[in-house]
């Protein structure tokens, strides 16, 4: 069965107690110093519905004191410690078909194992997530007691694994949730695996103290796996986890460690000039022409996104000290590749990589890409969470030239369900998606004819930064300008303000003494007329 993306609702998993089970499981338990709950753990794996005879239990003491008791295989942990070392352990001595990983405080009801091996007989690449309730029983039962039926036996607490079953519930019980995302659910508390699927992509990182379920989600999608939430194959975790009781102390624990393995996590690279053990993206150039492979390694090195590593493909064994006639070197091109790269650490000309990043970049000698291009192409294949970008750089009579850039996890996929003689673009378009773009679109140019130039020009990041400085100091001086302009406008709206204050004032003085002399010439008049009528004569006086 194909199954794109992680779109499980392909699969028509059987009713519980209506099929015929045929694979074994081996349910691996870690356990450090809690025999108590251990017992309750075992006990209610005894009265599971899934075939006795396909089933065995092994419990992996990691270092307790006094050592763990257990009616089933025991296995010491000796070279490490921790929950890491310890499922490692039991995966070695693990002999299952799938390998059922069950922390020493779970106590899963009868149906666990049954409901997480059907998804398994369905598809060879599932990893089934069992469902989880909290429980703080103020005492609780004995080993008879679950043993016979755990359901009713533990009171439900408040507690609830909430930002794993909201990224379930958003995403159509996580049928829809992109490649980026699935693996976050990856909770190792219960959570069956395909041993070969387990054991092919490594197995448990043993250098983690913590975090380690967060790193092997994140190998297992690489690996092309398929994630499946199941509610019907529940639990009780006994207890609230470390991650409940101390989140902020777990969080700055994990955080160095998450970053530099885990490169979805796109929020804890954002120091700049960082390098990781897992790149975000494994470019990849073959050797060739010292001019073509170095503008090409140039530009990757110097794009927009640094998280990016370059391997440089060639026959490095080739190159030896044997005298030779350095300017006629039949692998002189080589050679230079060899000095002129061997000590950047973001470059590599040989031996496997330390890490598997979940995007690989195939790009033809000679062509560079644009400052922003690689995060660009990224970018469109997260946004239609696809499984290969084409890029069409050029046409010639052989064909088109192309740069790819690919899904680690569809690559994984197709090639668990590609048959004899079929196209592997197609099986990839199947299972995730092929799309073809432009490479003009997204920045990619050929390399100048003369390279490096004579006289370098400067990187396009560094080229843009500079420009953007000249037109912030052009635009401040502007604004000082501007700010010169609008000071002196006001001392002239001030003056002018003064000005028409005087004026104003002056006018009234000037009012005031035209009423007065008005007055004062009314006074005089007045007296002349009195003056006159006085000395008037009348007729007949």
């Amino acid at each position: 069965m194909r199954i794109r993306r992680n779109d499980f609702g392909v699969l028509a998993p059987p009713e519980l107690g209506t099929w015929e089970p045929t694979m074994t499981v081996s349910v691996v338990i870690p356990a450090h110093d809690c025999q108590e709950t251990l017992d309750l753990t075992l006990a209610a794996l005894s009265a599971q519905t899934y075939p006795s005879h396909l089933l065995d239990v092994i419990v992996v003491d990691d270092g307790s004191d006094p050592p763990i008791e257990a009616p089933c295989k025991v296995v010491r942990v000796r070279e490490s410690w921790g929950r890491a070392a310890a499922v490692q352990a039991g995966l070695e001595a693990a002999a299952g078909e799938v390998v059922l990983v069950l922390d020493a405080d779970m106590v899963p009801h009868p149906e666990h194992v049954e409901a997480q091996l059907r998804w398994h007989h369905l598809a060879p690449y599932l990893v089934v997530l069992g469902w989880i309730d909290f429980t703080q029983p103020p005492s609780p039962p004995t080993p008879a007691e679950v043993a016979a039926g755990v359901k009713d036996l533990f009171p439900m607490s408040s507690h609830r694994h909430d930002w794993a079953e909201q990224i379930i519930a958003e995403h159509d019980g996580l049928r829809s949730a992109p490649s980026s995302l699935v693996s976050r659910v990856h909770v190792g508390a219960t959570v069956s695996y395909p041993a070969w699927l387990l054991r092919e992509c490594g197995g448990m990182d043993v250098s983690l103290k913590l975090a380690e379920d967060t790193e092997l989600g994140y190998r297992l999608t690489q690996a092309g796996a398929v994630f499946v939430p199941d509610p019907e194959a529940r639990a009780w975790h006994l207890g609230l986890p470390t991650a409940m009781r101390s989140f902020a102390e777990l969080k700055r624990y994990n955080d160095p460690f998450v970053a530099d393995r885990v490169p979805y996590r796109r929020y804890l690279r954002e120091d700049q000039g960082r390098q990781w053990l897992v790149p975000y993206v494994d470019a990849v150039v073959e050797a060739g022409s010292y001019e073509d492979v170095r503008a090409t390694v140039d530009g990757l090195l110097a794009g927009s996104l640094p998280d990016v590593r370059v391997t440089v493909t060639g026959p490095w064994e080739w190159l030896t000290d044997s005298r030779r006639s350095p300017l006629t070197d039949p692998l002189l091109d080589l050679r230079l590749l060899h000095a002129q790269f061997a000590h950047d650490p973001r470059v590599r000309l040989a031996g496997p990589p330390p890490g598997v990043a979940p995007f690989r970049l195939l790009c033809p000698p000679g062509w560079m890409p644009g400052h922003d291009t690689v995060e660009r192409l990224v970018a469109r294949l997260e946004e239609t969470d696809g499984g290969v970008l084409c890029v069409a750089l050029a046409e010639t009579s052989e064909g088109v030239v192309t740069a790819r850039l690919e899904r680690t996890a569809a690559l994984s996929r197709a090639a668990l369900v590609i048959r004899p003689g079929e196209s592997l673009d197609d099986v990839l378009d199947e299972v995730f998606g092929v799309e073809w773009v432009d490479g003009a679109d997204f920045g990619f140019t050929r390399r100048p004819r003369v390279y490096p130039p004579r006289r370098r020009p400067l990187p396009e990041h560094e080229r843009l930064a500079r420009q953007r400085d000249k037109e912030l100091a052009r635009w401040r001086e502007r604004a000082a300008t501007l700010r010169a302009e609008v000071t002196q406008l006001r001392r002239e709206a001030a003056k002018g303000r003064r000005d028409t204050a005087r004026w104003k004032e002056k006018a009234e003085q000037w009012r005031r003494e035209a009423v007065r002399l008005a007055r004062e010439q009314n006074r005089t008049v007045l007296t002349r007329a009195v003056k006159r009528v006085r000395n008037l004569t009348f007729p007949g006086r």
